[in-house]
């Protein structure tokens, strides 16, 4: 058996629905990032894990191997990734349903078990869809991963408020100039709060003229947004020059 779950680049947005709110997210898909399910073993999912996520969805989960493309703690969704190929390899499972398991594994979940996760905002502590959003525009996201990696505590809140953002998120859709502002003010939040203070993700997009920039708001993950058909090398060696890994480019959002 052989199959892929694709994982993502971090957040359009992420944060707080206001000072007390839930915690939701618009996650941003990416293509090239994710997690290949294969043959017996199993690197990613630890045992205990594997046992609450098999008696949360009520059948037996097979021994199988996952192997990433990136490594736990960047912010490109990988352990949900990897719990949604174990649940996809047990078959014909809702993707509430697995939501559902996830949450129950590990206590905080992405929506990679939905078709269009981007079109979602999603409580990611309570693995419940809060709105269905219009499609994204078409982008370039250039990006890698600068810093150390950081891996998600399910009971960490500190976020700041983009109830505000959200707000704007289904107009912004038609227009990626504003949806990318929407996203870099997100970014830029996240990074005053919880840091680093020598995130140089800002400035690159500003010296290359981008449209914007995004962030893994837990994680290493880091893109400048440009429109489709964009040229992604300047990009790139500016990420590549000031000491970012694993650079890579890819097109996301759209309404396919």
């Amino acid at each position: 058996m052989s199959l892929r779950v694709s994982g993502h680049f971090g957040e359009w947005i992420q944060g707080r629905m206001g000072p007390d709110g839930p915690l939701a997210l618009v996650t941003l898909p990416c293509p090239d990032l994710g997690v290949i399910l294969d043959a017996a073993g199993s690197g990613l999912v630890e045992a205990e894990q594997r046992e609450r996520f098999a008696r949360a969805l009520g059948v037996p989960v097979p021994l199988l191997t996952l192997r990433a493309d990136l490594p736990p703690g960047c912010g490109a969704g990988i352990s949900t990734a990897a719990l949604v190929a174990l649940g996809r390899a047990a078959g014909g499972i809702e993707p509430e349903v697995l939501a559902r398991a996830c949450l129950a594994a590990e206590g905080a979940t992405d929506p990679l078990m939905y078709p269009h996760p981007d079109r979602l905002l999603w409580a990611p502590r309570e693995a419940r869809v809060l709105r269905d959003l219009p499609p994204p525009p078409q982008a370039l996201i250039v990006g890698g991963t600068f810093g150390a990696g950081e891996y998600t505590d399910a009971q960490d809140l500190r976020f700041p408020d983009v109830s505000d953002l959200v707000a704007r998120w289904p107009g912004a859709c038609g227009d990626l100039a504003i949806l990318a502002q929407l996203s870099s003010l997100s970014a830029s939040r996240t990074t005053a709060l919880r840091g680093p203070a020598d995130d140089p993700t800002p400035e690159i997009a500003q010296a290359l003229g981008a449209l914007g920039w995004l962030r893994a708001h837990t994680g290493s993950l880091r893109g400048v947004i440009f429109p489709r058909g964009a040229d992604p090398q300047p990009a790139r060696a500016a990420l590549e020059h000031a000491g970012f890994r694993h650079i890579l480019h890819f097109t996301t959002g759209g309404p396919e």
